[in-house]
């Protein structure tokens, strides 16, 4: 993992493989210039929200998809973790240095920037698999006895922890195909029963005890087909959300994909409709700055 790379990319470490990093809505919202799908859908206001991992460069995949620099990966055990008490402190330690220069812009809502000093919503899903974190049920823990809420996205590939897992206030799984073999394609995964392991973890979603989320994340070109398939996996999970979001042409995924593998929103729609019409899912909101729309029963 290159620090320096990633600093330069605005990422603040909260610890050896903790991060942080201001979101590109944070951004906005600071200025009254929008907010993230996540504010419209559930009430995460984007200027109170954390966006952090305890696991920076590790990971069991290698999504064509992903922003990172997926040659960084540091693998699949992290063998000195990070103090969970230290990553909060750190994190918002950090959430509030990156803020510091919004102070001397006069577009930013004073108001909201001194809300974001202390964030209220931590997004765990920066970047990296959090459930490879060891400590990540005591992070959870501490996150919630300091009132805060919390936000968990995996990719569903370590279902012996997800089954233990200190339930966040709401919990992701991504998912990138509808079959295995679009699976494999996609995600390069280190695990050669990759596509087993997030079946075991959709089947226990439902006793998690959080509210759960699937976001399929849409290709244009490669993964959005199979209808069947990803209806089979929503009545397989029973989440209490679907998200069927666009890839977004970002990072480093530009490397590996084209502008061209980055659905319009009307095309994310009409994708929907369909998923919709397959899993008895009704489209219940969308948002078409980030090309997504919600599903719910």
């Amino acid at each position: 993992m290159d620090k320096r790379l990633l600093q330069s990319q605005g990422y603040a470490f909260a610890g050896n493989h903790s991060a942080v990093k201001i979101c590109a809505w944070t951004r906005k919202s600071l200025r009254d210039k929008g907010f993230c799908y996540k504010q419209k859908f559930y009430g995460i206001a984007s200027h109170l929200c954390c966006q952090m991992s305890p696991a920076v460069g590790y990971c069991q995949n290698k999504c064509v998809y992903c922003w990172r620099e997926t040659d960084f990966t540091l693998g699949t055990i992290i063998r000195k973790p990070d103090n969970p008490v230290d990553i909060i402190e750190k994190s918002i330690d950090m959430q509030r240095k990156l803020l510091s220069g919004f102070g001397g812009d006069a577009a930013v809502n004073k108001q909201k920037l001194k809300e974001a000093q202390n964030p209220k919503h931590f997004a765990i899903s920066l970047t990296g698999e959090p459930l490879i974190y060891p400590k990540i049920n005591e992070l959870i823990k501490g996150l919630h006895q300091r009132k805060k809420t919390t936000f968990l996205v995996t990719n569903g590939l370590l279902p012996h922890k997800l089954k233990n897992l200190e339930p966040p206030t709401q919990l992701y799984i991504s998912i990138e195909a509808p079959n295995r073999e679009l699976y494999k394609k996609i995600t390069r995964s280190v695990c050669k029963d990759a596509w087993e392991r997030q079946q075991k973890s959709l089947a226990c979603l439902k006793d998690i005890g959080s509210k759960t989320v699937l976001r399929l994340t849409m290709i244009k070109g490669l993964n959005m087909t199979d209808v069947d398939g990803y209806s089979k996996i929503i009545r397989k999970a029973e989440p209490d959300f679907v998200e069927v979001k666009a890839y977004m042409f970002v990072g480093s995924s530009r490397q590996r994909l084209s502008l061209a593998n980055m659905p319009l929103h009307p095309e994310i729609m009409e994708f929907a409709q369909k998923i919709s019409a397959a899993s008895g899912y009704k489209i219940r909101d969308e948002k078409k700055e980030s090309r997504v729309a919600l599903l719910t029963t």
